[in-house]
């Protein structure tokens, strides 16, 4: 398939990646252990160690990364110039199937894109590769805009990652705003391969239909979705929320598998805030970036 078909992950940055997963630690959520990414700076290029690394929270569909530098005087994988923007979430990747048949269409839309980025990690201190294949948009204001395939999926989905205490089970919507939202929602429509519609708050949504099962256990088979709103309907979805830039990836919503029960438990003591699709945790309780339990 030759489109996008569902949000694979989130990435949220910081400066320094303990207190970010301390916080989402609090947030009831189970992170992988620690691991320093490598990969190739352009197509060409042997791979090479970089300075970023990362914790994540592996959900049943999608999963959120927590993206900081461990190691200042190595390649910073563009970290910095996201957090002299703002610290919070910078990358919004969706999930491919084909990546040959992804950079044929993306190459004859005229973005210049010079092949398939390939980028490894271990999953854990010593532990086996996990390899991906990557399209990233070129040079997009919003942050790292990219289509991603999993090459090794089942050593990034283990069950031992999965068990959250806050019975967060999808990440379900990724929210933008922007001053042009028909720009943003543009470049989206361009990377996924898929038309937007309107949104009932203003504004886009970009709607991913999810993977036949018949692509593998580990394939995202349930719709997600990308709304692209103006700044001014920013606070009606996501309450209290203004931009510190634009364009700006604002919040997610997780979808947990018992109506949020126990995350409002397990958010206990956090001045959390009522959004209309569940309780919301202010971005300065979550590393910069809304989430919303829903």
């Amino acid at each position: 398939m030759s489109t996008a078909v569902a949000i694979d992950h989130v990435g949220v940055a910081a400066r320094d990646l303990g207190p970010m997963a301390a916080a989402y630690e609090r947030l009831g959520f189970a992170l992988s252990p620690i691991a320093q990414q490598s990969g190739r700076r352009r197509p060409d290029l042997p791979v090479e160690k970089y300075g970023s690394g990362n914790r994540c929270a592996f959900l049943r569909h999608g999963y959120i990364e927590l993206i900081a530098i461990l190691d200042p005087a190595l390649y910073d994988n563009t970290l910095n110039a996201f957090l002299a923007r703002y610290p919070g979430m910078h990358i919004l990747a969706l999930a491919m199937e084909d990546p040959e048949a992804n950079l044929a269409r993306l190459r004859a839309a005229g973005l210049d894109i010079p092949g398939i980025a390939w980028l490894e990690r271990p999953v854990e201190a010593g532990g086996p590769i996990a390899k991906f294949a990557r399209l990233p948009f070129p040079d997009p204001p919003e942050g790292r805009i990219q289509l991603i395939r999993h090459l090794t999926p089942e050593l990034v989905w283990q069950e031992r990652w999965m068990d959250h205490a806050n019975k967060a089970e999808a990440l379900e919507e990724v929210i933008l705003s922007a001053a042009e939202p028909a720009d943003t929602a543009a470049r989206l429509s361009r990377l996924s391969g898929l038309a937007v519609e309107p949104d009932p708050a203003g504004g886009f949504l970009l709607r991913l239909p999810g993977a036949a099962r018949a692509a593998g256990p580990f394939a995202p088979v349930m719709e997600t979705r990308v709304r692209i709103l103006p700044e001014a309907s920013l606070p009606a979805v996501l309450p209290g929320v203004t931009p510190p830039a634009s364009p700006f990836m604002a919040g997610m919503v997780v979808r947990t598998a018992d109506g949020g029960a126990a995350a409002r438990r397990v958010l206990e003591g956090i001045p959390t805030v009522e959004a209309p699709q569940g309780v919301m945790v202010p971005p300065a309780f979550a590393a910069g970036a809304a989430v919303v339990f829903a």
